[in-house]
């Protein structure tokens, strides 16, 4: 009986302990279009707090822990709190999310804007600088204070964020900003905006601006953060990062949230890394470099909440998702009667598509679920009209303005922006950078001998489309494989030859980390998927060639499980700086299939060549014979090649 009587008190008592705490999900999003005092507005910030929050929400993150801040408050969804985004309202912020979090609770920070470099103001850099981000009410340099005026700085994010950490709190930071808006020469444009202010915008000294600062004197920050923590950011430290024109629709976006917000939107349970590849995977428009980047030991740790439905819910003849969800005209989908499962009704191709809702043609279904089939093929290329870098250098551009006038360029949202310089032409990017990564960084049109101007630009305006619409069809039809391993495992290699002299011994190596005129490098792949494989490696050059790079012509690129293949190039040796690409592509196929080898596509003259696998894909006009059926996925690993020639002088 006192046997009993104990374990009924001990019940009782463990009843009555309170249960831990849930995790929560709390958000500060901050997002600064227009400024107050600084001649630096931006189109995209509003509109990218809005479509982060709407992912949030759908995510599983209470409205009501949400704090947005913005100059734009409308449409944002319902329950959400709203302040300016000036510093002070977002110190506020700050401060009431950490005081509000628990451990094990999850703190997401997000900012779009415009970030900056300025002089260190603590000395913790050892005569360095700290990198900002500039709230609304941001100002110029003060001084007399050190400072630039209002500015975010790193450490004061460092003194909110460690308490939490330390308290067991998890963070994760978004940036859609960047730091290295100086060095280059960017033209009036528009159709792309960098988000960062160069030191002379901030009217900086000369003498305290950054790049004046020797590398080696930099001593280390505050202390790193520990804790759970991870941090994705919208480009590399020495990369720009773009707002772009979402369509037609008046509406501008952070390049970096609007990939990012699709692939959060449709993710399952995926590490941040595998979250960070995928978004990078896409990240790509005209030739503007902005390739992602992560830190922090929650790069391996799950994402939060639950996916959104695969198919879109279609209500009154209208699909509730459009051009911020990922959908474009000449899309062709499947209409089911449930969100998952079932029969196809019928199937639909876009014709018109909105920021976020695409109508579907008359008299079809007004209720039921989309699934997309087949994407739309990739659009024309458009060309920006031409820009003069030096008026009155010179040079005579007549011929080339008369070929510009025979071939038609156009206004608003652009491919490539032609700019005339020294003489010829640079095909720049949407944002108008001439040679941001140093001289002739940017692709020039050469003639050929006995080319005419007209000829010579249409020959590399041929180049450039097919260049630019195979990439982009190539991301567009990739499948994302975000809980699973890739369907490769890649090894590269390195092989060092200065001044194209004996190469020395192969050591791994990351291309996106730096490689040299002259250097040789190896990539070694295994298929590791489990089924056969087709593969193609195809190198996307900075002037708009393409190097099929394996299999060689007419060999087999079939790989059955467990196979391996190796493929190696060495990078020209009169190679300008550039940012340049490698496609390793795989197609699951059955044994027996047709062979499909993407390295045809290279040619533009062989685009039919690469199968019927592909051949409809590159064809608006090409029509569906039945639901069944979409084609095998294709399996995509981009691999970047940062090539930086090395200075005069060095070796």
């Amino acid at each position: 009986m006192l046997q009993i009587f104990r374990s009924a008190t001990i019940f009782l008592l463990l009843a009555a302990l309170p249960l831990p705490a849930k995790a929560e999900l709390r958000a500060v999003l901050i997002g600064v279009s227009d400024y107050l005092t600084l001649d630096a507005d931006l189109k995209g910030p509003a509109n990218d707090v809005r479509l982060m929050a709407e992912v949030l929400v759908a995510r599983g993150i209470a409205p009501s822990e949400i704090t947005v801040l913005t100059s734009d408050t409308t449409a944002l969804p319902a329950g959400v709190k709203t302040a300016a985004p000036t510093k002070a309202e977002i110190m506020a912020a700050l401060t009431q999310t950490a005081a509000r979090a628990q451990p094990n609770d999850t703190v997401v920070f997000y900012f779009s804007g415009h970030g900056a470099q300025a002089p260190d103001q603590n000395g913790d850099e050892g005569g360095g600088y700290d990198e900002i981000f500039l709230p609304a009410d941001a100002a110029g340099w003060k001084g007399q204070v050190g400072a630039v005026e209002n500015a975010l700085t790193d450490d004061e994010l460092y003194a909110w964020a460690q308490p939490m950490l330390s308290r067991g709190v998890k963070l994760i930071g978004l940036i859609d900003a960047c730091h290295s808006d100086t060095g280059f020469r960017a033209l009036p444009s528009q159709s792309a905006v960098v988000r960062g202010l160069a030191p002379q915008d901030l009217n900086i000294p000369d003498s305290l601006a950054p790049s004046t600062i020797a590398l080696d004197t930099i001593a280390p920050d505050t202390p790193p953060l520990h804790g759970d923590f991870v941090f994705l950011y919208s480009s590399q430290s020495d990369q720009r990062s773009f707002e772009y024109p979402v369509g037609d629709t008046g509406l501008w976006q952070g390049a970096f949230t609007r990939q990012l917000a699709e692939v959060l939107r449709t993710s399952a349970t995926a590490p941040w890394a595998q979250i960070l590849a995928a978004t990078t995977a896409t990240m790509q428009q005209g030739t503007t470099p902005q390739m992602p980047d992560g830190e922090g030991p929650m790069l391996a740790t799950d994402l939060f909440g639950t996916p959104a439905p695969q198919r879109f819910l279609v209500k009154d003849g209208v699909i509730q998702a459009g051009l911020l969800q990922g959908l474009n005209p000449g899309d062709r989908f499947s209409l089911y009667p449930s969100a998952e499962g079932g029969a196809a009704l019928a199937q639909v191709t876009l014709a018109k598509v909105d920021a976020r809702s695409s109508p579907l043609p008359s008299n079809t279904v007004t209720t039921a679920w989309a699934e997309l089939d087949q994407p739309a093929a990739p659009p024309a290329l458009h060309l920006a009209a031409p820009l003069i870098a030096n008026p009155g250098d010179g040079y005579d551009y007549s011929a080339w303005q008369a070929a510009f006038a025979a071939i038609g360029t156009g206004a608003g949202p652009s491919d490539l922006t032609p700019i005339l310089t020294d003489g010829t032409i640079a095909l720049a990017g949407p944002d108008g950078a001439l040679d941001p990564q140093g001289p002739h960084s940017t692709p020039r049109i050469t003639p050929e001998a006995g080319e005419t101007a007209e000829l010579a630009l249409q020959r590399s305006l041929d180049a450039a489309s097919h260049s630019l619409r195979l990439r982009h069809l190539f991301t567009t039809v990739a499948a994302r494989s975000l809980t699973a391993q890739p369907p490769l495992q890649l090894d590269w290699q390195h092989k060092a030859a200065p001044e194209c002299s004996d190469p020395g011994p192969a050591q791994p190596v990351d291309p996106a980390q730096t490689v040299q005129p002259c250097d040789q490098l190896w990539l070694g792949f295994q298929n590791t998927s489990g089924r056969d494989l087709d593969v193609s490696i195809l190198y996307f050059n900075a002037d708009f060639s393409i190097t099929p790079l394996w299999p060689q012509r007419g060999l087999s690129n079939r790989l059955a499980a467990g196979e391996s293949g190796r493929a190696g190039f060495q990078i020209d040796p009169d190679s300008p700086p550039a940012d340049e690409d490698i496609l390793v592509l795989a197609v699951p196929v059955d044994p027996g299939a047709a062979r499909v080898d993407l390295t045809l596509l290279a040619d533009p003259a062989a685009t039919r060549g690469a199968g019927d696998w592909f051949s409809n894909r590159l064809d608006a006009d090409t029509a569906t014979r039945s639901f069944s059926t979409k084609p095998p996925p294709l399996l995509m690993i981009r691999q970047t090649v940062r090539i930086r020639p090395m200075p005069q002088g060095e070796n």
